[in-house]
């Protein structure tokens, strides 16, 4: 038994010494220093977007010691996820395949956040459908571990017992839980970032908050609550589009929304510049007003 321990153990020290070769250290904020995940050999790198704190002046540390200034290509903080760009070749992890995801398997977190890796072990603990985060954004698969997150460990890798990325780990997703955003939503944001620097957003214009529908209406409408339009900007879409102050939003392109954060899911970038149906209560009266959609600054 003894032998068996000793082989995983050094089984495990052989998987972090190989896997930390695509592991960085990303120096964007003012404390402690984060981690990045090599992303491709081209030099760019995904991180977390809470650990880039400015826009310039940012240094990554590879795994040979070398430092190298980056540039921010992007960030979307409803992900929070970053991608960085430095001038270099670099060795990007091989990706798992998601199929072979369980709970229960064995699971490595790998962090740079001085000049040495470091790891944390545990299991995969929870996995689920695709979930929204408080800022709107989508993570395409729910990935729960029974990880501690030190300090300087958001940014790096979630690799399995293979040496393959499983994901990126990150504090800031959900509080008191460690999360990791899986791969595919870190080659969709990354795709989008690269492609326009930032995640399209789409905007109405108004502040709401979420109301309990009358009884009378909630048969009609298949739902318990909406969103009350309590002010209107001045030439935004909204106002363009006849939502008034009083307003109760409860469907986007049917789409039912009952708090803010399906209406921001509902905004989606391909939204932007079309006009889309939006079902309101208004007076008593379920009705639909059109609206074009803008673009949040």
């Amino acid at each position: 038994m003894s032998n068996v321990l000793v082989d995983l153990s050094n089984q495990f020290a052989e998987l972090v010494k190989s896997a930390g070769q695509s592991v960085v250290r990303v120096e964007g904020r003012r404390r402690i220093p984060a981690s990045g995940i090599v992303w491709s050999a081209d030099g760019l790198i995904i991180t977390a977007s809470h650990v880039v704190a400015r826009d310039e002046g940012i240094r990554v540390g590879l795994a040979d010691g070398n430092s190298l200034d980056a540039a921010l290509v992007g960030r979307d903080p409803s992900t929070d996820l970053a991608v960085l760009r430095v001038d270099a070749t670099l060795a990007p992890l091989a990706e798992a395949n998601k199929q072979g995801v369980a709970v229960g398997n064995l699971v490595l977190a790998l962090a740079r956040p001085g000049r040495s890796v470091q790891a944390a072990w545990g299991i995969i603990s929870a996995l689920g459908d695709n979930w929204r985060t408080g800022g709107g954004g989508i993570i395409d698969r729910y990935v729960q571990t029974d990880l501690v997150m030190y300090p300087g460990f958001s940014g790096g890798p979630l690799v399995g017992a293979d040496g393959s990325l499983l994901g990126l780990n990150t504090s800031a997703l959900a509080r008191g839980v460690s999360v990791a955003a899986p791969t595919m939503t870190l080659a969709r944001v990354a795709d989008t970032l690269l492609a326009h620097g930032r995640i399209r957003r789409g905007y109405l214009g108004v502040s709401t908050q979420r109301v309990h529908l009358p009884e009378t209406l909630r048969g009609t409408v298949g739902q318990k609550r909406g969103l009350l339009v309590v002010s209107v900007e001045p030439d935004s879409p909204a106002e363009k589009g006849g939502l008034t102050l009083g307003d109760t939003i409860v469907a986007v392109a049917g789409i039912a929304v009952q708090n803010h954060d399906d209406l921001l899911a509902a905004l989606s970038g391909d939204k932007i510049g079309t006009a889309v149906p939006l079902t309101i209560l208004r007076g008593g009266q379920v009705q639909t007003q059109e609206v074009v959609v803008g673009e949040r600054p």
